[in-house]
């Protein structure tokens, strides 16, 4: 009796031959074979948004070779992966295969073992139509949005643009927290920190914490200056001392999500390479005389869930490898989030006893990476919890209370294989000396620190992950597409690893806010792949789901194509005056990208190319600060703005008003008594001229400051910071006054 078994990979293909016997032939579909067509919408919305399928252009010979095999066998079993595109990809087939339905059946296995693929082959079924039906209606609602808003894209804003379903969401936020870096307003504070040191070492820091009654709060240098005063000759004396003892809990095992955003912090991995080296791991590698296995369970799950054979393994490979004190009275319990698909595990290695440094011969430099990582992570998540002890160290001067902390491990536990990467990047606390309350500690320094808030930071791959999976926006099967896509479409780009809109990411975006804000509404989106989860449940029938979707979006979308008008991105003003005629230059987006160009086109032509890093005007336009000026022309507020070449101020009413002028540092020039402003070459680096360019052409690289020269009597000095030197000094060469810049000391 001949069977056929119908895998998505090569790669399946080859490690599942030597796993079933001569009766079966094994075949690969090499992915999807059909889908909607490319040159048509293919959903009749007339008829309740039927799909028409098509085999795929260039899987013809694909489909053709499967059906041939499927002839000759008695029957026919479907393995994709096990969730909606692999359902989806077994129903293609099965369709395809229409006279031989009474023989086709699907199975799934989580792993890409001999176990797991045999016990799969036990239990075969029949498709599961609620899998494929949420699959359908994913594709079809992606399928109408893309469709139908790129027309009014290629209208409004520039040909051959579009826009997805759910990536049009993830936009949004990149864009939203930019504008919130833009908007934020930093506050300066200060901290200080006291260099303690006992009868034994090592030294340590303490930082202040409260003065009197009150939370230490600093503002400014002044106060700080005032507090060091005062602390200056005072003794220092242990106040008091706690030790709270802790227990701390390894990370489950990974999911897709947090596969990928340790993968990001940990190896510098994208969500995309995370996932297609994780498909190679799970697929198979061949392994000597093993020949060729599936390292891991399958990657695109939102579950916790460990199957009980694999935990028994784990305590086991723990109790030989680390002892006893290192396994858990019961093995651990994870409780995934509400929506996990349970029927799926946790990403995890197939068999713990194939450690990282068994197999990294094997291995691919990424591939051994990426598994280490994920074994890692899975045993932790077996083993015992880590005993600290933390110890918090109050110490009186006056009527000021320093606090020193530091964390002992006890008992190392998980973490003596493996800790979770963090965003935040805040290192371990010190190590402390044995004390005593009453103790009075010698001090070597007391040293105040400028800060200032921060506006909270741009997304990297990790965080815009975490923010997506946070607010339900999208699936396991679907974060690494949605982070591609806005980069491929070109509205976001990264810098430093972070994303940052593009101005054509910004301006798709307002247009789509502005015009169709269910669609970008966060909560909207996060709803309705609730409502696709239900449909795979059987609860909500998908043509329902579609239907209900699809008439305010049709409404919305009539609106924009009779109401919007041509939507052309602003210009973004710069600090840069036009070499030829003086005019201010701006930054213009061209067919080919963006420029910097004359305001005074077309009178005046004048352009010049933008270097890299100038491409996006997202500060230029975001940071603002309106201040007490009118502008001479319009008369409106004047604003600050950031541009790509320092602070500016300009006209709010740009671009109806085009007024700019540099920002002035609160210095005179010495030669015409015009502002002196702060400006930038066109490589980075600061110098100051006089407001009045090109009128009166005084500049200087160093920092002017108000303060006569006491020698001469010029009318500013200027801070000179050399590597050999940092002084005030006069701006005469001739004089040759200068004197050392004073930083704050500690005492």
């Amino acid at each position: 009796m001949k069977s056929l078994l119908i895998v998505e990979s090569p790669a399946k293909v080859k490690t599942i031959s030597k796993f079933l016997g001569k009766d079966f032939v094994i075949k690969a579909s090499i992915g999807h074979v059909k889908d909607l067509p490319k040159s048509d919408l293919g959903v009749d919305v007339d008829k309740d948004f039927a799909p028409t399928y098509v085999v795929i252009e260039g899987k013809e010979k694909v489909m053709k070779d499967l059906k041939k095999a499927a002839k000759t066998a008695d029957m026919v079993f479907l393995g994709p992966d096990p969730d909606r595109e692999g359902e989806a990809i077994a129903w293609h087939i099965a369709e395809e295969l229409n006279g031989d339905s009474g023989k086709v059946y699907r199975v799934e296995f989580n792993e890409i073992t001999e176990k797991a693929v045999t016990e799969a082959m036990k239990h075969p079924r029949k498709i599961n139509m609620n899998l494929f039906d949420a699959q359908q209606a994913r594709r079809v609602l992606d399928r109408l949005v893309g469709y139908k808003l790129s027309p009014l894209l290629w209208r409004k804003v520039r040909r051959g643009l579009s826009a997805g379903r759910v990536q049009s969401v993830a936009l949004r936020l990149v864009v939203d927290r930019e504008r919130e870096i833009g908007a934020f307003q930093s506050e300066e504070y200060w901290s200080i920190t006291a260099t303690l040191e006992a009868q034994e070492p090592p030294q340590f820091e303490a930082k202040l914490i409260q003065i009197g009654d009150l939370k230490a709060e600093i503002k400014n240098g002044e106060q700080a200056q005032g507090i060091l005063d005062d602390v200056q000759g005072k003794g220092f004396v242990v106040q008091k001392i706690e030790k709270k003892k802790r227990r701390r809990s390894p990370a489950p095992p990974f999911i897709t999500s947090t596969l990928q955003q340790d993968a990001s912090r940990k190896l510098r991995f994208t969500a995309k390479k995370t996932m297609m080296i994780a498909q190679q791991l799970y697929e198979g590698i061949e392994l000597g005389e093993e020949g060729s296995t599936g390292l891991i369970t399958y990657m695109r799950t939102d579950s916790v869930r460990t199957a009980a054979e694999a935990q028994k393994e784990s305590r086991e490979f723990i109790t030989k490898q680390y002892g006893k004190d290192y396994v858990p009275d019961k093995p651990p319990v994870y409780k995934s989030k509400k929506a996990a698909q349970e029927a799926h595990e946790a990403i995890r290695p197939t068999s713990v006893y194939r450690t990282p440094s068994a197999v990294k011969k094997f291995l691919e430099p990424d591939q051994y990476k990426m598994y280490k990582l994920i074994w890692e992570r899975f045993v932790a998540s077996q083993m015992e919890s880590a005993q600290l002890e933390q110890t918090s160290i109050d110490i009186r001067a006056d009527k000021y209370i320093f606090r020193a902390t530091g964390t002992v491990v006890i008992f190392q536990g998980f973490m003596t294989l493996y800790t979770e990467a963090t965003d935040n990047g805040k290192e371990e606390e010190g190590l402390l000396p044995q004390l005593s309350e009453g103790d009075a500690l010698k001090t070597i320094a007391v040293t105040p620190k400028q800060h200032f808030t921060q506006p909270p930071p741009r997304f990297t791959e990790a965080t815009l992950v975490k923010e997506l999976e946070a607010r339900g926006i999208g699936r396991p099967s679907t974060y690494a597409t949605i982070l591609s896509t806005i980069q491929d479409r070109k509205y976001t780009e990264k810098t430093e690893g972070k994303f940052k809109p593009t101005e054509l990411g910004e301006v798709v975006s307002d247009l789509l806010v502005e015009r169709f804000p269910e669609l970008m509404d966060y909560n909207f989106t996060a709803t309705m792949e609730d409502h696709l989860d239900r449909i795979e449940e059987g609860g909500y029938k998908w043509v329902d789901v579609v239907m209900d979707f699809y008439g305010p979006f049709d409404k919305d979308l009539k609106e924009a194509m009779e109401s919007l008008g041509k939507v052309k991105p602003q210009d973004i003003p710069t600090d840069q005056t036009c070499e030829k005629c003086g005019r201010p230059m701006v930054i213009k987006w061209g067919r080919h990208g963006r420029f910097i160009a004359c305001t005074g086109y077309p009178e005046c032509k004048t352009t010049k190319p933008l270097e890299n890093g100038e491409s996006n005007g997202t500060q230029q336009s975001a940071e603002i600060q309106e201040i007490d000026e009118k502008c001479p022309k319009c008369g409106s507020p004047m604003v600050i703005r950031t541009g790509r070449y320092g602070k500016f101020i300009s006209c709010s009413k740009y671009p109806e008003c085009k007024t700019t002028k540099a920002l002035s540092i609160g210095v005179q020039c010495p030669e015409d008594g015009g502002d002196i402003v702060e400006k930038r070459t066109k490589k980075g680096k600061i110098f100051y001229s006089c407001g009045n360019y090109p009128k009166c052409k005084f500049a200087t690289w160093y920092k002017p400051v108000d303060k006569p020269c006491p020698k001469c009597g010029a009318s500013i000095l200027i801070e000179k910071r050399t590597k050999k030197e940092e002084v005030l000094a006069c701006l005469k060469k001739e004089c040759g006054f200068k004197e050392e810049l004073q930083p704050a000391q500690p005492v």
